[in-house]
């Protein structure tokens, strides 16, 4: 498996504690504190955490320099690339299918599910292409597998569903998250969320030992892809990976 969240260049998320279940406040280490953000419900919970600045290193201040107008990001010419099919236009009604991927010691599909209106905001992306994917390919009633990375052993465990479209990120704002992009900002947002809600955990875990053994998921992103954290997925596979969890 790969880390939960992208970063350029990559590196391991840190690591947290699972979620508490009491109210969905989230434990970790003595240099994170609770996020709790708002969302499409009274309280919308990210799957990450504030970092505070350790006390022996204060921000440093520098000097005010003006600074020109930031262009919006320029989304890549879709229609030309390998994930053409995630973007193209949909027919009256289609539902497209995603996977999403979450270290289980950082918010788990257990922690979903208990989460207020078992929802959350799929924050701190930082790798393009994923985020392409939240910002312009996924929309409110597309489903995702949920995906255990980095677990022993890595697996789909269970089945999301967007209910709020890209927005921007706020973590990438805030200069004492973790996550925090200097270049980005609220005029003009680099990095894109979107909130999910648990539907159902999957009969039986598909590990990914199962999907690469399996020829129908021979051409997978999940397998072709690995370093991303937020993937496509095809009607036939998404069909053969919900039969695969139904088999004993």
């Amino acid at each position: 498996g790969r880390p939960t969240c992208e970063r350029a260049p990559e590196q391991r998320r840190p690591r947290r504690e699972r979620a508490a279940r009491s109210g969905r406040s989230c434990s970790s280490d003595e240099t994170r504190t609770v996020l709790l953000r708002r969302g499409i419900g009274p309280y919308t919970l990210t799957r990450t955490h504030m970092a505070r600045l350790p006390a022996n290193k204060k921000p440093t201040t520098q000097p005010t320099l003006s600074k020109p107008a930031k262009k919006s990001p320029q989304s890549l010419p879709y229609e030309q690339g390998k994930w053409a099919h995630a973007f193209a236009p949909r027919a009256k009604g289609e539902r497209r299918y995603w996977l999403l991927k979450s270290e289980p010691d950082v918010f788990s599909f257990d922690d979903l599910l208990v989460a207020p209106q078992h929802t959350t905001g799929w924050d701190c992306v930082r790798n393009t292409s994923a985020r392409n994917f939240l910002r312009d390919g996924m929309k409110v009633g597309d489903l995702a597998f949920y995906y255990h990375s980095n677990a022993e052993p890595s697996a789909i465990v269970g089945i999301c569903e967007v209910v709020r479209e890209g927005y921007p990120d706020t973590s990438a704002f805030d200069p004492t998250h973790a996550y925090y992009d200097a270049n980005s900002d609220a005029d003009s947002p680099t990095w894109f969320m979107v909130d999910v809600r648990a539907v159902s955990k999957l009969k039986r875990p598909v590990t990914l030992p199962d999907v690469k053994a399996a020829p129908e998921l021979h051409e997978m992103a999940l397998v072709r892809v690995g370093r991303l954290s937020v993937v496509p997925v095809t009607v036939a596979e998404w069909n053969f990976v919900v039969a695969m969890s139904s088999r004993g």
